[in-house]
């Protein structure tokens, strides 16, 4: 199996990346649940599907606590998680509190490698390594080509086979399918 996505033409004329041509996810109208993630697990693991999802039930409300401690909860081979929220700008320091915080959010950062993809050789004989920093979850993930702008019928992903216009990223170029909203984070 493979990350399917379609070609797509960014239509926004105020843009930066107007008129260029941009690779968009294209995903299954289906979430998978705590039900099938359970079974998959179990397959992999010698734990009981029962005890897998008693263990993701109960995640949630593990997040909830520590957020509320003001910590950040990190799981090794997925990444980092922790709140972020925009709040509303007061000209008075005293009239920042915590009725001025509108959105709220788990903001998510990946767990990433470091992955050399060449080397280059110095003058001075000494050998300098490229390389990316691979988000560890998707560092082996393949990706197709589709012609369908959706895997089984997909709700709304900011695409059309009429327009083909992505939803533009925060800063006007690529198209992540984020909503790229404008207020601060933590």
């Amino acid at each position: 199996m493979s990350q399917k996505f379609i070609k797509a033409q960014n239509k926004i004329s105020t843009s930066k990346a107007y008129k260029k041509y941009f690779a968009s996810a294209v995903y299954d109208s289906r979430f998978i649940g705590t039900e099938e993630l359970s079974d998959f697990i179990q397959r992999q693991a010698s734990v009981k599907k029962s005890d897998i999802k008693a263990v993701l039930q109960e995640l949630g409300e593990a997040f909830k606590h520590f957020f509320e401690m003001g910590q950040k909860i990190k799981l090794d081979g997925i990444g980092i998680f922790k709140v972020g929220f925009s709040s509303i700008g007061v000209e008075k320091v005293e009239d920042c509190n915590a009725q001025t915080i509108t959105t709220r959010r788990v903001l998510f950062q990946p767990e990433t490698v470091r992955v050399v993809v060449g080397q280059e050789k110095k003058e001075n004989g000494t050998v300098k390594q490229k390389y990316v920093n691979a988000i560890t979850m998707l560092k082996d993930v393949i990706f197709e080509e589709t012609h369908e702008n959706a895997v089984g019928k997909s709700e709304g992903n900011g695409l059309t086979h009429d327009s083909l216009t992505p939803n533009p990223s925060p800063v006007g170029e690529g198209n992540d399918n984020g909503n790229g909203n404008g207020g601060s984070d933590e």
